[in-house]
């Protein structure tokens, strides 16, 4: 779109996105003072820095946060087994995102970069550089400038997983004008509910461009570990029973506290692994835990790598949830009693763990829904539940099979993604 078509709202967010440039600048100096930042990911930021681009077609997606860009990683993996003619590039805005991405392994012919600010000089260094054939929004990190100058270079554009709930979409439309100036330029776009496709009509989107497409987070591919530290840890727990409470929040230690409790009394040797959301509170939650038990609990951020014969061990560390998700057959996935609507149940389901989950999973309903309908998700709404399920699972010793789990709305998204490329 040129200039004198674009909407109102855009030219002037693009007037004032190169005004302000200096204060990017400035902000990101400041955030690699706080150790927020490298120098690296600030020159790449600002597109001053870039790796080489390969030959031929290239797939750019961008995403934010840890669970999208793993999605991204995993859409790029199959789209790399149909496209053997095509590389791919993930950008993200977050270093946890980037690290993520480094400590699983990137699909195949892939590289990751931080996706440059959003000022017009910025933006065109970085499509200068890159020139993409198609171009990947994952959910609703939209960036208007960017957005954009990828239109104005006439490169395809989707949207992928995208979500909002009533909440997000009030907030949202004070930047309407904007939605509109964006949306319409979209070839595709696909919405996990009905509830964010009427949003996104709602903010200017074609109608007839929306697919309901659930999610895409089923695709993120196995989670890494270190594979010394996962021989070790087999070899110290042999034969004992155990089971995970994963990305915990405060209350839901109590609750999986109380149902170790009860699995202690058939099974004396069960080591429960509690890995909190928030590593920070790992002292917090070994007192807890101490506390219930009785006994002092080691901690994986004070240098207790290997689980003794205490019954409860504190995983509070960050890009360690593929080890324990191997270790474990079975995982209590948190933020599910919390009032943080859950946490990705697919992680584990790839790597053969069970998941448990309580009542609040608004953040992933549909996952939940059909994951819970073909049984390789369990609800659970109290500690005797939880380890009635647990041992359910300790008796059935088989693991989780997964091949059911990408279904066939995930592979339409891979079709009509992949229809977007040029042959």
């Amino acid at each position: 779109m040129t200039p004198a078509r674009q909407p109102w709202a855009m030219r002037v967010y693009l007037v004032l996105a190169r005004v302000l440039a200096p204060v990017w600048r400035q902000g990101l100096q400041r955030r690699l003072l706080r150790g927020k930042e490298t120098p690296r990911s600030v020159r790449q930021k600002l597109g001053s820095e870039y790796a080489d681009r390969p030959e031929g077609t290239l797939v750019w997606g961008h995403a934010v946060g840890v669970g999208e860009s793993m999605a991204l990683a995993g859409l790029f993996a199959r789209l790399a087994e149909r496209r053997p003619d095509c590389s791919f590039l993930i950008t993200t805005t977050a270093r946890t995102s980037g690290d993520a991405l480094r400590r699983t392994g990137l699909p195949p012919r892939c590289q990751h970069q931080f996706a440059p600010v959003d000022t017009p000089e910025a933006v065109s260094r970085f499509l200068d550089h890159w020139r993409p054939s198609l171009a990947l929004w994952c959910e609703m990190d939209l960036w208007p400038a960017l957005i954009a100058e990828t239109d104005a270079r006439s490169i395809p554009r989707a949207l992928v997983n995208a979500r909002m709930s009533p909440e997000s979409l009030a907030k949202r439309r004070w930047g309407r004008w904007l939605y509109q100036a964006l949306l319409p330029g979209f070839r595709d776009l696909f919405a996990q509910n009905e509830t964010t496709a009427d949003a996104l009509v709602a903010l200017g989107a074609p109608r007839e461009r929306i697919t309901v497409s659930g999610t895409i987070k089923a695709l993120v591919p196995p989670l890494a570990c270190d594979a010394d530290d996962l021989d070790a840890w087999q070899q110290a727990l042999s034969d004992r029973p155990v089971w995970l409470l994963a990305s915990s929040h405060p209350d839901e230690e109590d609750l999986a506290l109380a149902a170790h409790a009860r699995l202690c009394e058939q099974h004396p040797d069960a080591l429960l692994v509690i890995a909190p959301r928030a590593p920070a509170r790992g002292l917090e939650v070994a007192a807890l835990a101490s506390a219930s038990v009785s006994k002092d609990v080691p901690l994986r951020s004070a240098g207790a790598h290997i689980a003794t014969e205490a019954p409860v061990y504190i995983a509070d560390t960050i890009g360690e949830m593929g080890l324990w998700y191997r270790l474990a057959p079975v995982a209590l996935v948190g933020g599910s009693f919390a009032s943080v609507g859950g946490h990705n149940p697919h992680e584990p389901l790839a790597l053969g763990c069970a998941v448990l989950h309580g009542p609040n999973v608004w953040n992933f309903a549909e996952s939940y829904e059909r994951l819970d309908s073909l049984r390789q998700a369990r609800p659970v709404n109290s500690e005797a539940d939880v380890a009635r399920e647990v041992a359910a699972v300790w008796g059935a010793n088989r693991p989780v099979d997964t091949t059911a789990l990408v279904d066939e709305q995930a592979e339409a998204v891979i079709e009509r993604v992949q229809a977007l490329l040029p042959r």
